[in-house]
């Protein structure tokens, strides 16, 4: 396997895509099925593109389609042919919808100007004391995309104060019609569906499926989104979803845009990345792992596109942790006793409610009847889950809380916790130095987040409430140094300070692009 070096300096492989199965030991393990789509495509200088011979879309299919029939050794050439077709309507269709909003938003970047001109006598203090503008796009499928969407936020105000304006926008859902604006409850059904969204998640990842859907897709939705685009006038745009990437590449540049605005991607799957988190035109590609990073290579991606820092995490995370037997003293647990958390979810589901009572029974000692470990239970916004969990009766210590937002204290105070394999709690969990027990993830997106806990030493997983039970107890009795060894594996996985590294390379974009387009002051007076 070739490998190349990445801009930070870590070591980004070139070998294929992997993709997600499960062992036989029932976690699961990679496989190759990711490894490429379609034919091998064959080199340029072999293949004369049609495009170039002024062909239209629809002759350049028929062509490939004829070239087909003469040997199978030629499918290659209707995959070119085809790729290139779908360029071609990709490139125009979005100019002629997208047209009349941006003349629009020409004509108020003008009048904006003249009206600071008129009032200050000095356009070159006026873009200085300019607030720089972020754009950061994502949409409700899952909580960790807002999650790190906020976290950006909340880290510019933290390192720039107010010389940034930072902005969240849905764009699925605020800037286009419908039935488009309706993909946060469709990913919701899908989700409930598992073998639906697995079909769904893998018979999207070929290029020939998803980027002829997004050019299809661009016909009916650029206009909205366009305007959606320019309404904020950004200096630079952040996507942190794998669907804010190819329409918005394409309208701005259809539009020329694209080389004044910087678009770059934070990706926030910590391992089974879908191929549609990658494209070719982004300036930069944050990866939360090299994981990540080898499939962006993959994807097309150069070196220099990709930055290698971690997963962006709320930035209280990076705070000094206090010592652990004050913190427990402050939120009114047991000093005595380790704990371990249990998460719900902001929704509280999952099997919340059986693997709690299976704590409750494993870790007490009958022999010296007295309780091993106490249990900390966030139920997120299931009242009902509350409810019964409060009218249940326990024999150990236990803390049973709705939604939380000092969730670094709760994970500062316990020893361990169970959760499904999230990226955001998996990652906040590491910053910890919290061994994982991983009780269930979601298809396709969260499948490879097992194995880089497990296979890094970091946590275990199963989905049996009993077996689980069985687990901590053993954590907190004769298997101790176990859990201690996972600890210190947690932490030399961890990356606290990701989110500052992907901020301050952001503001590094702006600054260059600003460099780029406002001419040096002594030759501007010359």
């Amino acid at each position: 396997m070739q490998s190349s070096s990445g801009c930070d300096g870590s070591v980004i492989a070139d070998d294929c895509f992997s993709c997600i199965g499960t062992s036989h030991s029932g976690v699961p393990s990679a496989d190759r099925s990711f490894a490429t789509y379609g034919p091998v495509s064959v080199a340029k200088s072999q293949l004369p593109s049609l495009v170039h011979c002024g062909l239209e879309p629809s002759r350049i299919v028929a062509k490939a389609a004829v070239a087909v029939g003469r040997h199978s050794g030629q499918k290659a050439r209707f995959w070119n042919a085809f790729n290139d077709s779908v360029k071609w309507h990709c490139d125009r269709i979005p100019s002629i919808f997208s047209s009349s909003s941006l003349e629009a938003f020409g004509k108020q970047e003008r009048n904006s100007n003249s009206e600071s001109n008129d009032n200050n006598g000095n356009a070159g203090a006026t873009v200085a004391d300019k607030k720089k503008r972020v754009l950061i796009l994502m949409t409700d499928t899952g909580g960790g995309h807002r999650a790190s969407a906020e976290a950006l936020k909340s880290t510019f105000e933290l390192e720039y104060g107010d010389i940034y304006e930072v902005t969240i926008t849905d764009l699925w859902t605020d800037h286009t019609p419908w039935p488009f604006n309706q993909l946060p409850k469709s990913y919701s059904f899908l989700v409930k569906h598992s073998t639906l969204w697995k079909a769904t998640f893998h018979v999207t990842a070929p290029r020939f499926i998803h980027q002829p859907h997004f050019a299809f897709t661009s016909v009916f939705i650029a206009r909205k989104v366009m305007r959606g685009l320019l309404k904020y006038r950004p200096d630079i745009i952040v996507s942190v979803h794998p669907l804010m990437q190819h329409v918005p590449i394409r309208l701005l540049r259809a539009r020329g845009l694209l080389k004044k605005i910087p678009f770059t991607t934070v990706v926030t799957d910590l391992s089974t990345g879908h191929p549609t988190w990658f494209h070719r035109l982004v300036t930069r590609c944050y990866c939360p792992s090299k994981e990540v990073a080898e499939r962006a290579t993959k994807a097309g991606l150069k070196p220099s596109q990709i930055r290698v820092f971690g997963l962006p995490i709320r930035p209280s995370f990076c705070r000094p942790v206090r010592p652990k037997d004050e913190l427990k003293m402050e939120l009114g647990m047991n000093n005595e006793l380790p704990a371990v958390l249990l998460m719900g979810g902001g929704e509280g589901m999952g099997p919340v409610e059986a693997t709690a009572k299976a704590l409750g029974k494993s870790l007490y000692d009958m022999q010296s009847d007295k309780p091993i470990g106490q249990l900390v239970v966030i139920c997120g916004r299931n009242k009902k889950l509350i409810k019964r969990l409060e009218d249940a009766e326990w024999s150990i210590p236990v803390k049973i809380k709705g939604f939380q937002t000092n969730m670094e204290e709760w994970m500062a105070a316990c020893d361990c916790i169970i959760t499904k394999a999230g990226p955001g709690t998996i990652a906040e969990a590491l910053i910890r130095g919290l061994p994982l027990l991983l009780n269930d993830y979601i298809a396709g997106q969260e499948v490879g987040n097992v194995p880089y806990v497990v296979n890094n030493g970091a946590g275990k997983f199963s989905k049996d409430p009993k077996q689980i039970a069985k687990i901590v107890a053993e954590w907190f009795g004769p298997k101790a140094d176990e859990l201690h060894q996972m600890s210190h594996n947690a932490l030399r996985l961890a990356r606290p300070d990701a989110v500052f590294k992907i901020v301050r390379d952001l503001d590094s974009l702006v600054r260059y692009k600003e460099r780029a387009v406002t001419p040096c002051p002594a030759l501007a007076f010359s």
